[in-house]
Protein backbone atom coordinates (compact mmCIF):
# COMPACT_ATOMS: atom_id res chain seq x y z
CA UNK A 1 0.00 0.00 0.00
CA UNK A 2 2.89 2.40 0.77
CA UNK A 3 4.53 1.41 -2.37
CA UNK A 4 1.41 2.44 -4.27
CA UNK A 5 1.48 5.99 -2.43
CA UNK A 6 4.54 6.49 -2.90
CA UNK A 7 4.69 5.93 -6.59
CA UNK A 8 1.23 7.76 -6.81
CA UNK A 9 2.87 10.83 -5.24
CA UNK A 10 5.91 10.72 -7.43
CA UNK A 11 3.43 10.42 -10.94
CA UNK A 12 1.51 13.18 -9.49
CA UNK A 13 4.86 15.64 -8.99
CA UNK A 14 6.01 14.56 -12.30
CA UNK A 15 2.61 15.48 -14.14
CA UNK A 16 2.95 18.74 -11.88
CA UNK A 17 6.08 19.66 -13.44
CA UNK A 18 5.25 19.32 -16.56
CA UNK A 19 2.77 21.43 -16.76
CA UNK A 20 4.42 23.79 -14.63
CA UNK A 21 7.85 24.26 -17.27
CA UNK A 22 5.22 25.24 -20.25
CA UNK A 23 3.25 27.60 -17.85
CA UNK A 24 6.52 29.29 -16.68
CA UNK A 25 7.82 29.82 -20.26
CA UNK A 26 4.49 31.29 -21.93
CA UNK A 27 3.87 33.61 -18.34
CA UNK A 28 7.22 34.99 -19.06
CA UNK A 29 7.04 35.49 -22.63
CA UNK A 30 3.35 37.38 -21.79
CA UNK A 31 5.41 39.41 -18.88
CA UNK A 32 8.10 40.33 -21.58
CA UNK A 33 5.24 41.44 -24.23
CA UNK A 34 3.12 43.18 -21.27
CA UNK A 35 6.14 45.02 -19.97
CA UNK A 36 8.54 45.33 -21.76
CA UNK A 37 10.26 47.56 -23.43
CA UNK A 38 9.60 48.05 -27.11
CA UNK A 39 12.79 48.33 -29.87
CA UNK A 40 11.97 49.01 -33.33
CA UNK A 41 14.91 47.25 -35.24
CA UNK A 42 15.57 47.59 -39.26
CA UNK A 43 15.44 44.79 -41.71
CA UNK A 44 18.33 44.15 -43.93
CA UNK A 45 17.59 42.12 -47.36
CA UNK A 46 18.50 38.77 -47.02
CA UNK A 47 19.59 35.89 -49.73
CA UNK A 48 16.74 35.90 -52.37
CA UNK A 49 17.09 32.28 -53.10
CA UNK A 50 15.74 31.25 -49.10
CA UNK A 51 13.92 34.16 -47.77
CA UNK A 52 10.96 31.86 -46.55
CA UNK A 53 11.67 28.15 -44.55
CA UNK A 54 8.61 26.64 -43.09
CA UNK A 55 5.84 28.80 -41.63
CA UNK A 56 8.10 31.76 -41.06
CA UNK A 57 10.00 34.60 -42.48
CA UNK A 58 13.68 34.36 -42.09
CA UNK A 59 14.64 38.02 -40.62
CA UNK A 60 18.22 39.73 -40.75
CA UNK A 61 18.99 43.15 -38.96
CA UNK A 62 20.96 45.79 -40.08
CA UNK A 63 22.47 47.59 -36.65
CA UNK A 64 23.98 44.14 -35.28
CA UNK A 65 27.15 44.96 -35.30
CA UNK A 66 29.48 46.93 -32.96
CA UNK A 67 33.48 47.85 -33.34
CA UNK A 68 35.49 47.80 -30.36
CA UNK A 69 39.40 48.26 -30.02
CA UNK A 70 40.44 45.41 -28.53
CA UNK A 71 39.62 41.84 -29.15
CA UNK A 72 41.26 40.11 -26.65
CA UNK A 73 38.46 40.53 -24.14
CA UNK A 74 36.13 39.15 -26.27
CA UNK A 75 35.83 35.39 -27.33
CA UNK A 76 33.13 33.57 -29.91
CA UNK A 77 30.10 32.32 -28.91
CA UNK A 78 30.64 33.91 -25.69
CA UNK A 79 27.43 34.96 -23.34
CA UNK A 80 27.19 38.72 -23.42
CA UNK A 81 24.45 41.20 -22.34
CA UNK A 82 23.35 44.13 -24.77
CA UNK A 83 21.69 47.18 -24.20
CA UNK A 84 19.79 49.51 -27.19
CA UNK A 85 19.22 52.90 -27.55
CA UNK A 86 16.94 54.58 -30.33
CA UNK A 87 18.16 56.62 -32.45
CA UNK A 88 16.05 59.78 -34.12
CA UNK A 89 14.38 57.89 -36.66
CA UNK A 90 13.04 55.85 -33.93
CA UNK A 91 14.79 52.41 -34.50
CA UNK A 92 17.13 50.65 -32.44
CA UNK A 93 20.99 50.84 -32.43
CA UNK A 94 23.45 48.87 -29.94
CA UNK A 95 24.47 50.82 -26.88
CA UNK A 96 26.70 48.90 -25.01
CA UNK A 97 27.82 45.25 -24.53
CA UNK A 98 28.66 43.39 -21.63
CA UNK A 99 29.98 40.12 -20.48
CA UNK A 100 28.58 41.23 -17.16
CA UNK A 101 24.26 41.70 -16.16
CA UNK A 102 23.45 45.50 -16.15
CA UNK A 103 22.46 45.82 -12.71
CA UNK A 104 20.82 49.71 -13.58
CA UNK A 105 18.47 48.52 -16.46
CA UNK A 106 15.72 46.35 -17.04
CA UNK A 107 16.25 46.81 -21.17
CA UNK A 108 19.11 44.43 -21.97
CA UNK A 109 18.64 41.45 -24.04
CA UNK A 110 21.06 38.16 -22.76
CA UNK A 111 22.18 36.56 -26.09
CA UNK A 112 25.58 35.44 -28.05
CA UNK A 113 28.20 37.17 -29.80
CA UNK A 114 30.34 36.44 -32.86
CA UNK A 115 33.76 37.50 -34.14
CA UNK A 116 34.31 38.45 -37.35
CA UNK A 117 38.06 38.23 -38.72
CA UNK A 118 39.52 41.57 -37.59
CA UNK A 119 42.26 43.35 -40.30
CA UNK A 120 45.48 42.94 -38.82
CA UNK A 121 46.28 46.52 -39.44
CA UNK A 122 43.23 47.91 -38.01
CA UNK A 123 42.86 48.09 -34.07
CA UNK A 124 38.71 47.83 -34.47
CA UNK A 125 37.02 44.24 -34.48
CA UNK A 126 33.77 43.83 -35.39
CA UNK A 127 31.27 42.23 -32.94
CA UNK A 128 28.37 40.55 -34.27
CA UNK A 129 25.44 40.37 -31.96
CA UNK A 130 23.42 37.65 -32.66
CA UNK A 131 19.44 38.90 -32.00
CA UNK A 132 17.73 35.67 -30.89
CA UNK A 133 14.75 36.83 -32.66
CA UNK A 134 14.72 36.21 -36.25
CA UNK A 135 11.96 34.49 -37.34
CA UNK A 136 8.34 35.60 -37.32
CA UNK A 137 6.17 32.50 -37.35
CA UNK A 138 2.99 32.80 -39.55
CA UNK A 139 -0.21 30.76 -39.80
CA UNK A 140 0.48 28.33 -43.10
CA UNK A 141 -2.25 30.06 -44.80
CA UNK A 142 -0.94 33.57 -45.11
CA UNK A 143 2.67 31.90 -45.52
CA UNK A 144 2.96 32.20 -48.93
CA UNK A 145 1.39 36.24 -49.18
CA UNK A 146 3.47 37.06 -46.23
CA UNK A 147 7.00 35.80 -48.25
CA UNK A 148 6.16 37.40 -50.90
CA UNK A 149 4.72 41.09 -49.25
CA UNK A 150 7.99 40.66 -47.15
CA UNK A 151 10.70 40.07 -50.72
CA UNK A 152 8.67 43.16 -52.57
CA UNK A 153 9.25 45.58 -49.29
CA UNK A 154 13.33 44.67 -49.32
CA UNK A 155 13.53 45.19 -52.88
CA UNK A 156 12.14 48.63 -53.10
CA UNK A 157 14.26 51.07 -51.05
CA UNK A 158 10.59 53.47 -50.59
CA UNK A 159 9.45 50.59 -47.90
CA UNK A 160 10.96 50.91 -44.11
CA UNK A 161 10.28 47.19 -43.04
CA UNK A 162 11.03 46.35 -39.48
CA UNK A 163 10.97 44.51 -36.61
CA UNK A 164 8.81 45.23 -33.22
CA UNK A 165 10.26 43.49 -30.60
CA UNK A 166 9.73 43.70 -26.74
CA UNK A 167 13.10 43.68 -24.47
CA UNK A 168 12.81 43.08 -20.68
CA UNK A 169 15.11 41.26 -18.47
CA UNK A 170 17.80 39.62 -21.13
CA UNK A 171 14.95 38.21 -23.25
CA UNK A 172 13.07 39.93 -26.05
CA UNK A 173 9.44 38.83 -28.23
CA UNK A 174 9.67 39.38 -31.43
CA UNK A 175 6.06 41.19 -31.74
CA UNK A 176 4.71 41.93 -34.91
CA UNK A 177 6.89 42.59 -38.57
CA UNK A 178 5.79 46.03 -40.22
CA UNK A 179 5.98 47.34 -43.60
CA UNK A 180 5.63 51.65 -43.65
CA UNK A 181 3.97 51.00 -40.22
CA UNK A 182 1.32 48.30 -41.33
CA UNK A 183 1.68 45.14 -39.32
CA UNK A 184 2.66 42.22 -42.56
CA UNK A 185 -0.01 40.02 -41.02
CA UNK A 186 -2.91 43.28 -42.30
CA UNK A 187 -0.88 43.32 -45.28
CA UNK A 188 -1.90 39.53 -46.15
CA UNK A 189 -5.28 39.66 -45.04
CA UNK A 190 -5.84 42.38 -47.25
CA UNK A 191 -4.16 41.10 -50.00
CA UNK A 192 -5.99 37.93 -49.80
CA UNK A 193 -9.52 39.76 -49.22
CA UNK A 194 -8.93 41.40 -52.76
CA UNK A 195 -7.84 38.00 -54.23
CA UNK A 196 -11.33 36.63 -53.43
Amino acid sequence: MINRKLILFFFILVALAQLYVPAKMIFDREDVLATGTEYKFKIAPIDPSDPFRGKYITLNYVNNTIDVEDNQFWTDRETVYVTFFTYDDGFAGINNISKEKPSNTQDFLKTKLRLTNPDILDRFVKLVIDLPFDRFYMEEFKANDAEQAYSKSLQDTSKVTYALVMIKNGAAVLKDVLIDGVSIEEIVRLEQLNKN
